[in-house]
């Protein structure tokens, strides 16, 4: 868990404190007829934590308030594992300010929580399999909060995976697929996706591309729908190699043969896999020669942990 090497706030850019500036606005864009309503008296409010999971999402919960001028003592810590009810922090400062930022704050912790919570009950269902591999993520996140969706996700004890299209080289089937139709078109012909044989030939082409714009410090990952095509993403120097939508057979079969294969050929590459996974099937895709698992079940459509704000006067 990354968390074990230092607190995980000083891995978040600068700019989530403004995105969290223009959810506030996308909140209040105009006037906050409740806040007048309360007017300026000061007091404070319980944050009570009402399912059990991990608190996640402490920075993002901390600067919500801060820039509403409130303050913040945490009760827990983060990555904290909660029984109902818990009293989990108190927020002070004018109750119109708490208010305000109440909703804001609750649903990013909540999230966030929930990825947290989901990401480490898999890590601990794979590791309770005596597999010491890589749990991931994927980039199918929400568009403007993929930076708590990912921070749950190191939280939980998984692997964020690539964060953006500049981290990491993923050429996917469409990829190869336009690669090997350029090269059909310059000869005046049009590749066939379903020519397993001509995407294979296209795949180092697209690798060598890939390593030439990189360089060195970019990695390269190919999706693989076959052996064939792991190896000749592997022989043109890719560094991981994604078996996709294999079946679990297909998957202990095509891992061993690769790596058996490749052994003493000074190619070092990681398998991964992905396509379907669950926390119900995951553990029939492990093996030793499997690396990665790759999924979006721990951060896209996962349930929340259930926070509240309980206001009261000082």
């Amino acid at each position: 868990m990354a968390a074990t090497y230092g607190d995980l706030r000083h891995l978040l850019p600068a700019n989530y404190k403004r995105l969290i500036a223009t959810w506030l606005e996308e909140d209040c864009p105009s006037l906050d007829y409740g806040g007048f309503v309360v007017g300026e008296s000061d007091g404070e409010a319980r944050l009570l934590g009402k399912s059990e999971g991990l608190v996640a999402g402490v920075p993002f919960f901390d600067e919500v308030f801060a820039q509403l001028g409130c303050t913040i003592e945490w009760h827990v810590k983060e990555g904290d594992s909660l029984t109902p009810i818990t009293h989990c922090a108190t927020v002070r400062g004018p109750i119109r300010k708490i208010l305000l930022g109440e909703r804001v704050a609750l649903n990013i912790l909540a999230r966030c929580s929930g990825i947290a919570t989901k990401s480490h009950r898999m890590v601990s269902a794979l590791r309770a399999q005596g597999w010491n591999g890589t749990l991931a993520g994927t980039r199918k996140t929400t568009p403007g909060f993929r930076v708590v969706e990912k921070y749950g996700i190191l939280i939980g004890g998984a692997d964020p995976h690539r964060h953006d299209l500049s981290h990491m080289t993923m050429l996917k089937d469409n990829h190869v697929w336009a690669c090997a139709n350029n090269r059909a078109a310059a000869d005046g012909g049009v590749a066939d996706p379903r020519d397993l044989e001509s995407i294979a030939a296209a795949i180092p082409r697209a690798v060598q591309a890939a390593k030439a714009a990189g360089g060195f410090a970019t990695k390269v990952e190919v999706e693989c729908r076959s052996v064939e095509e792991a190896n000749a993403a592997i022989g043109a120097g890719a560094d991981v190699i994604m078996l996709d939508n294999f079946t679990s057979d297909g998957v202990r079969a095509a891992a061993r043969q690769l790596k058996e294969e490749w052994a003493g050929k000074q190619r070092t590459f990681l398998i991964e896999v992905s396509g379907g996974l669950t926390e119900d099937n995951a553990a029939a895709f492990v093996c030793p020669d499997v690396d990665i698992l790759s999924t979006s079940s721990i951060h896209q459509g996962t349930g929340i942990v259930d926070f509240s704000l309980k206001v009261s006067l000082r």
